[in-house]
């Protein structure tokens, strides 16, 4: 991959998005997921693999960071200093690397943006947010209670509810399946694009862009064309 060269509803975004945002300290991205081999591709850790499509389309490299127990990368320029971060915890000791990482890089609240799976969120959907609860999300719960309170972004992405009345504990530790490959695909690409519009434009311009219904998104970019 060369660059951001992800396309959302089947427009194309550049990295040069960054450009257009003017300094206002270090931004921190952190994706949540369980670290080891026999968690990739599970539902729970979809906010690493935002994180590893933002990190290939910006070309940086993660690094251990022991002093904060995650895998870290940086990216900067003229324009932005942005940290992005996995944490190495497991999922429900996340909060004690996302402490670690605002007190070593001395990032403000509103420039911390967590990526997670919410079971609340059929699949295919994302919705960011400004603050909120941890909605019984346990890595959001460590944060909240390492960090203090609440008052930092969120990005949700959908892995929506289990069927059959399966253990939601066991669900989101089992992989989308092939039949969701193409969604999952998509989603993890649109919240790429998600993550890109935050660092660059803010979050009330990018909850006005990406937290439309499939409906409501169809509809403003047909008013677009017409």
């Amino acid at each position: 991959m060369v660059g951001l060269k992800i396309r959302i509803k089947n427009k194309p975004i550049s990295r040069n998005i960054l450009k257009s945002m003017t300094s206002s300290g270090v931004k921190l991205i952190v994706g949540l997921g369980n670290p080891g081999l026999a968690y990739i591709g599970s539902r729970h850790n979809i906010g690493f693999a935002v994180l590893k499509l933002l990190a290939s389309s910006l070309k940086i490299n993660f690094k251990r960071d022991a002093t904060v127990s995650s895998l870290v990368a940086r990216y900067r320029n003229d324009y932005t200093d942005l940290i992005l971060a996995m944490p190495q915890t497991y999922m429900n000791l996340s909060g004690i690397a996302v402490a670690g990482l605002v007190k070593k890089f001395k990032v403000s609240r509103p420039n911390i943006l967590v990526v997670c799976d919410d079971l609340d969120l059929e699949i295919g959907r994302i919705r960011i947010r400004p603050q909120g609860t941890s909605a019984g999300h346990r890595g959001m719960a460590s944060i909240i209670e390492h960090l203090g309170d609440t008052d930092f972004c969120r990005l949700r992405i959908g892995i929506g509810r289990p069927a059959n009345n399966q253990d939601p504990a066991e669900y989101v530790l089992g992989a989308f399946g092939r039949q969701k490959a193409a969604v999952v695909k998509q989603v993890t690409q649109d919240a790429t694009c998600c993550c890109m519009s935050w660092i660059a434009g803010g979050i009330e311009k990018t909850m006005n862009s990406f937290n439309l219904n499939p409906a409501s998104a169809k509809a403003k970019e047909k008013n677009k064309i017409n």
